[in-house]
Order: C-alpha cells, then structure tokens, then sequence
C-alpha cells in the first residue's frame, strides 16, 4: 500500500534542496565550509601514516571520514570545477605508498565507492 506524503514534508525538502544548490545560502556556505574542513582533517589524519598502525590510519581516515562525510558531499555536487577541485584535494590527501603494491586498474577497498564517483 502507498503512503502519502505529508505536503509539508514535501515542501521542507524541496527547500532545503534549493538551499544548499544556492551557493549564495547560508547552508551553502556551512556545507562547503564543513567539505573543507574534512579535508583539512582528512590530510592530518593520513599525515599519521608510518607513525600509527596503516589499518588504523585508513580506517578513520578513508571508512569514516571519506565514506561518511566527504563522499556525500561530493555526490551532491553537480559535476563541474568545483567537484573536479574537491576530488583533487582529496586526492591528494592520500599516501603514495598505499597503492605502489596495486595492480593496474585496482585500487584499495576503502576507495572503491570514491572511484565510482570519479568515473561518474
């Protein structure tokens, strides 16, 4: 059986979709302002890599961090500059050495979901 959907709730969702596509919004600019402070934290957790256990590094760096938070921020931005401009600074967070021992074409487990966004 299909339920309604309470108008209200219909109304609170479209708004809040234009307010954070508004990039001029209040909730635009906490949502970016969020985005880019992950990063920062994103970077300073990798810096970690070599001093702390890797398994521990890439768990709260790419399983909580970037699959959490950063993914569901760069899903909802519209492809362009500014996603190609996230996803680089992302990118660049990531330590080297992580994928020397990779096969061409493969990548490690905690980045598959990112490099589905990628070839998006």
């Amino acid at each position: 059986s299909k339920q309604k959907i309470n108008p209200f709730f219909t109304f609170f969702l479209l708004s809040l979709t234009s307010a954070v596509e508004d990039k001029a919004s209040l909730c635009s600019k906490f949502q970016e302002r969020r985005f880019w402070s992950a990063v920062k934290l994103l970077s300073n957790v990798l810096l970690w890599d070599g001093v702390v256990q890797e398994d521990t590094v890439r768990d709260l760096g790419l399983s909580k961090l970037l699959n959490r938070y950063l993914l569901l921020n760069l899903l909802n931005t519209p492809p362009g500059p500014d996603n190609i401009e996230k996803c680089n600074k992302v990118v660049a967070c990531l330590p080297e050495r992580w994928f020397q021992e990779l096969k061409s074409g493969s990548t490690l487990p905690e980045l598959q979901n990112f490099c589905q966004h990628l070839l998006r």
